[in-house]
């Protein structure tokens, strides 16, 4: 048995949220649930009981209450969640009125601005006035194209106080990349920044925004915040115009659980990004359960996530100004002016939860930069890490290179369910390469080939019992074929997400990446994740993508490296690699060729991209390449399907 690489205190577990519920539980319901892995059995075997306490335990706020949890806890798609109830996401989320801080800025150029509470409530009141004189109504859907700065959260507030359905995009998507997102669900309002800045630049917009403004019909108000100050040559809504007025109150629209909230997109790398809807409800009591109980948020603690606003963390890390935290934002690149910046930054900060990707950590690490150089982190009490898998290396690294008293919490679920399948979990120990636990509510199973849940086994991702913030349905499929192709077409009623997992004897996850990009040579399923976990230990290299190519009537494993700066892939290293394989994995891993490439390529939002790859080196054109922020990476594999 390997030692953990932390263990919560006891003082730490008592005090916890998670610990705090247990035993609340235990009393209302006079139940012996003696740890988690009891308390998890007890949620996905009393559904309506455990989803209940969490609505009031968080507190949700609402002007009518419900009279059924769930009509169907075993119908999937189509279970409806507190029947009867209204409420609003935005009215939840400006509950707390104090002159304490809401939102702490950064920006790439040293530029930093704070609002309280108080202030954070005024904007929205401000801008949810115009907003409704402009008529924004309730289902009017808005679409922003914002760099991840407070006027956006403010802009998402005041429009879904009026019940209008919200969705972004990343300014540094390209126009087609965004027009085939927002051209699908016709938004009223186009909210906009000027520009951004990234690396020192000054990003101008200016010409997209315009070029999105006329080419979609049904936006009939621009709305612009100047960010970086770049004349505009169009009539537009500046930010002053809108906040003008005197309005100091949000007549907040009461809606039922399941109204839209959110629009959020897949991927698009292999075809038209789906538009993925989220109900107002759902999101709510979801993100209230994983930041109490999984994340243990508080008014004390002051979050952060590097992301940006097109990723569904910035959606998850807005809905922590309900708990009355302070919500760090940073803009721009986290390696400019010095590839420390970031850390420095939020050092001097005094975090206490550090959220990213495990992109970044890998970076960080590979440019030799050492956390606990820069500074101590005193406050930092939580790294959160999503978006892929944390190889075993990287535990290592978060603990011997930056701070050694922290929870690690790699989480994993995804844009289908702006939400988790798995978390962190205060009360638990952290085991390298290891997701600490499922998460709260959530009956997922590792599930084989002929559909058997497995424990220790690697199987399918799957939830076999229905929760709120599954998707209500995609916008513009009114048969509901695609939503039901996208999760329910392997298992019937049971959604299938479309990962690897593998669930141990104590409860700990490992996940294994996508399931859609899984290697088969000889009919043996390999997930992806277990050759990068091998292979990127190797000093040298700096980053690898292993893809499945048909060939002869089976497949083929083709590895892609890429070298470290001003190092050569040579004969040596390509032995090694074998080696390593051969060691770490088993001789059904090694792939067929290994060979060098210049750039990997990857989603805006961090992803490693490998269903595109595959599809090109599988002779399929891919689609959407706006969504990746390295598009020109996928030139270099197209000739990969001439190789013998």
């Amino acid at each position: 048995m390997i030692d953990p690489l932390w263990v919560p205190t006891k003082q730490k577990i008592t005090s916890s949220n998670m610990d705090i519920f247990r035993r609340k539980l235990n009393d209302e319901f006079n139940l012996n649930l003696s740890n988690y892995s009891k308390l998890h059995r007890w949620s996905i075997q009393n559904i309506d009981d455990f989803w209940e306490y969490v609505w009031y335990d968080t507190k949700i706020k609402h002007s009518k209450s419900f009279n059924t949890i769930v009509d169907d806890e075993n119908k999937m798609p189509g279970a409806k969640w507190f029947v009867g109830s209204e409420l609003n996401f935005a009215e939840n989320l400006l509950r707390i009125k104090s002159d304490k801080i809401a939102l702490e800025f950064y920006g790439e150029n040293k530029i930093k601005y704070t609002l309280t509470y108080n202030q954070l409530h005024a904007l929205v009141s401000k801008v949810s006035y115009s907003l409704k004189k402009m008529g924004l109504c309730k289902g009017d859907r808005v679409a922003a194209i914002m760099p991840n700065i407070p006027e956006t959260i403010v802009f998402m507030l005041a429009s879904v106080s009026l019940g209008a359905i919200w969705s972004s995009c990343s300014p540094d998507f390209g126009v087609k990349g965004i027009l085939d997102r927002f051209s699908q669900i016709e938004p009223k309002i186009l909210f906009s920044t000027d520009g951004y800045l990234f690396k020192g630049k000054v990003i101008d917009i200016t010409d997209n925004v315009s070029n999105i403004k006329n080419t979609i019909s049904s936006i009939k108000n621009l709305i612009i915040v100047p960010y970086v100050n770049i004349s505009i040559p169009f009539n537009f809504i500046s930010w002053d115009e809108i906040t003008n007025n005197n309005s100091d109150s949000i007549d907040y629209e009461q809606l039922p659980f399941d109204h839209p909230l959110y629009i959020m997109y897949s991927s698009g790398t292999t075809g038209k990004p789906k538009s993925i809807v989220h109900s107002a409800g759902g999101t709510l009591i979801q993100h209230f359960k994983e930041l109490k109980y999984h994340v243990n948020l508080s008014s004390n603690d002051k979050i952060f996530y590097y992301t940006t606003c097109g990723w569904m963390m910035w959606n998850w890390l807005v809905s922590s100004l309900a708990f009355g935290a302070t919500l760090v934002l940073y803009d721009g690149n986290p390696f400019f002016p010095e590839p420390s910046h970031l850390l420095k930054v939020m050092n001097e900060n005094q975090l206490t939860i550090f959220g990213t990707s495990a992109k970044y950590i890998a970076h960080v690490k590979s440019l030799g930069i050492h956390p606990n150089k820069i500074g101590n982190f005193s406050k930092l009490k939580t790294i959160l890490s999503t978006g892929s898998p944390l190889t075993d290396d990287l535990f290592d690294f978060v603990y011997k290179s930056w701070k050694k008293n922290v929870l690690l919490s790699s989480i994993s679920g995804g844009t289908d369910i702006i939400s988790c399948f798995a978390l962190g979990n205060p009360c638990l120990p952290v085991n390298k390469g290891e997701l600490q636990c499922l998460g709260l509510g959530m009956s997922v199973q590792s599930y084989d080939l002929n559909g058997k849940s497995k424990i220790d086994v690697k199987g399918e991702l799957v939830c076999n019992k229905a929760f709120p913030s599954m998707p209500i349905y995609f916008w513009n499929d009114s048969s509901g074929e695609k939503f039901h192709s996208a999760y329910f077409d392997i298992y019937n009623n049971v959604w299938a997400h479309g990962d690897f997992i593998l669930i141990n004897q104590t409860g700990g996850v490992k996940i294994f990446g996508r399931s859609d990009s899984t290697l088969n040579p000889g009919g043996v399923r390999i997930g992806t994740s277990e050759i990068y976990e091998t292979v990127n230990m190797i000093d040298c290299i700096e980053d690898s993508l292993a893809i499945g190519q048909k060939w002869n009537d089976d497949e083929r494993i083709i590895l892609f490296i890429l070298m470290k700066k001003n190092i050569t892939f040579n004969d040596s290293i390509k032995q090694k690699i074998i080696k390593r394989i051969k060691e770490n994995c088993s001789p059904r891993h090694l792939p067929s060729f290994i060979l060098p490439i210049k750039d990997i390529p990857y989603t805006i939002n961090g992803k490693k991209v490998e269903v595109a790859v595959k599809n090109i080196i599988n002779g399929i054109e891919p689609n959407n390449k706006e969504s990746l922020s390295n598009p020109e990476s996928l030139d270099m594999f197209k000739n990969i399907k001439e190789l013998n």
